[in-house]
């Protein structure tokens, strides 16, 4: 008989796993990182032509920083591939102390059953708070950070050897949490996505996107790069870059531009924006950026015949088609993500 487990440990791949997963054994990893990075150097020598020909199949997704050898990158590889390791080991066996526990990987997260749970520890990075938030429901997250040395743990407040500690006052119910306001989409046919930082709506490719917009009782066709619509947490991430751009777009013009833009993580708000709206004889840019409150929402209908898309938290496979015929309504979720923060 199955017992449900009341901690449930989501844990992830590392680099170097990923790696052997496509070279299959360390020394085969190693030599391609060695050629891939021998050729690029060669080709910056103008010792061969440039080009993809000679190099090809050979890029590992991993480039050595300046002033570092191949041999050096993929050591760090192995050592961040250690202290990923030896952090999950230190949790399964502080866990197990405690109570019945589950590994569950984050690409089981989306189909998980996290109903009957009573904490989900996240061994980090930061991203895999952000997802696994969408799925837990009201069941406190608690973020660990396992290596402070690589990351920089926004959402991770939790050293490893301190995690079973906390996860012990979660169980007793002695811990406080920090409640982050989550974005919902809806579509018409009944599919539901939540975000925990942002939605991004539009076209699967770099072509145009185009669709008809609604808010606060204004319509609009338009074609644009897509829309992008935040939640507090993600105004540090995504949103920030867009005010970047417009700074750096105005001050080119001649004027100072936006000011820093900030939410809080627990604001019942959410901001959205066109991202490079396009004026012509079929769309209109009278609609560029607004704020949604309870309440609130904004309309979106596809006019894309094909490779029209929703995703949320930057995880494009994980997404909503939205082709022609297909209407979004996003709003401040009903649901929010619970942080421990002690």
């Amino acid at each position: 008989m199955f017992v449900p487990s009341p901690i449930i440990l989501i844990h992830r791949d590392t680099p170097l796993e990923n790696l052997l997963r496509r070279w299959s054994t360390r020394g085969r990893a190693r030599f391609v990182m060695n050629q891939a990075s021998e050729i690029e150097r060669a080709r910056l020598e103008g010792l061969i032509a440039r080009g993809p020909v000679a190099s090809r199949g050979l890029f590992t997704g991993r480039v050595p920083r300046a002033g570092q050898s191949s041999g050096e990158a993929y050591a760090e590889l192995e050592a961040e591939d250690l202290v990923y390791r030896e952090a999950l080991a230190y949790l399964r066996r502080g866990l197990g102390k405690l109570d019945r526990f589950q590994l569950v990987h984050r690409d089981y997260v989306p189909t998980f059953d996290f109903g009957v749970c009573q904490v989900v520890v996240v061994l980090g990075q930061d991203g895999m708070v952000a997802n696994v938030a969408k799925y837990v429901g009201r069941v406190p997250i608690v973020g660990v950070n396992p290596d402070p040395k690589r990351i920089d743990g926004v959402l991770l407040p939790f050293q490893v050897p301190e995690a079973p500690r906390v996860v012990e006052r979660v169980l007793q119910g002695w811990h406080k949490t920090r409640a982050v306001t989550l974005a919902e989409t809806v579509l018409n046919d009944g599919q539901r996505m939540l975000a925990f930082n942002d939605f991004f709506i539009g076209c699967s490719s770099h072509a145009s996107a185009r669709y008809t917009l609604s808010y606060a009782g204004i319509t609009e066709p338009q074609s644009s790069s897509g829309i992008l619509v935040s939640t507090g947490a993600g105004s540090s991430g995504w949103l920030s870059s867009v005010f970047n751009m417009a700074r750096g777009v105005a001050g080119f013009a001649g004027s100072s531009g936006p000011p820093e833009f900030r939410m809080k993580w627990e604001d019942q708000k959410l901001v959205w924006i066109v991202r490079e709206p396009f004026q012509s004889r079929q769309s209109r840019t009278a609609l560029v950026a607004g704020m949604l409150e309870p309440g609130q929402e904004l309309v979106v209908e596809s006019a894309m015949p094909e490779r029209g898309v929703i995703f949320s938290d930057g995880i494009e496979h994980d997404c909503l088609k939205f082709d022609s015929g297909t209407i979004a309504r996003v709003q401040i979720a009903d649901q929010h993500a619970n942080l421990v923060v002690s």
